[in-house]
């Protein structure tokens, strides 16, 4: 059973702005289809209202302190660990996409990190939490144009 954390960031730690992502980054999204495709996506109610519908071919688990909030194609919990819970018991991958609580809550019991180091630094209000990188061994890079696809297990 794995967990990963799978995230776009910034040189200066940026992963969102104004509800959005500051960029579009073709290859960041075609990767994260092909990475997250038939697996369970656990995310925040803001990354979920950002994104907007559910992902296609994707379970989606909606962290949620928000009793009366129930969109249509999404299973709502109220728990990063009801949401891995429900996630592993359904998949032995579980993708975690965000939001910044949702990753810090993850992060400690992730196995791999799928980022997306974007060479820039743009304006955000919304960041990758702190990462502890005597924890983590980069096993994959992948450099693109202005970005890399990065990927790290835990030691």
């Amino acid at each position: 059973m794995t967990v990963t954390l799978v995230a776009a960031v910034a040189a200066n730690g940026v992963i969102g702005a104004a509800g959005g992502m500051p960029w579009h980054l073709p290859a960041d999204l075609a990767r994260f289809k092909r990475l997250t495709s038939g697996h369970v996506l656990v995310m925040g109610r803001r990354t979920y209202e950002s994104i907007g519908r559910p992902l296609p071919g994707r379970t989606t688990l909606v962290v949620s302190s928000r009793a009366n909030w129930r969109p249509d194609g999404v299973t709502v919990v109220s728990s990063v660990d009801e949401a891995l819970e429900q996630g592993l018991a359904i998949d032995e991958q579980v993708f975690v996409v965000g939001g910044t609580r949702v990753f810090e809550s993850v992060l400690p019991r992730a196995d791999r990190m799928a980022l997306t180091l974007v060479d820039d630094c743009p304006p955000g209000d919304t960041y990758f939490p702190d990462v502890d990188w005597s924890q983590w061994v980069e096993v994959h890079r992948e450099p693109g144009q202005g970005l890399a696809f990065v990927d790290y297990i835990r030691r």
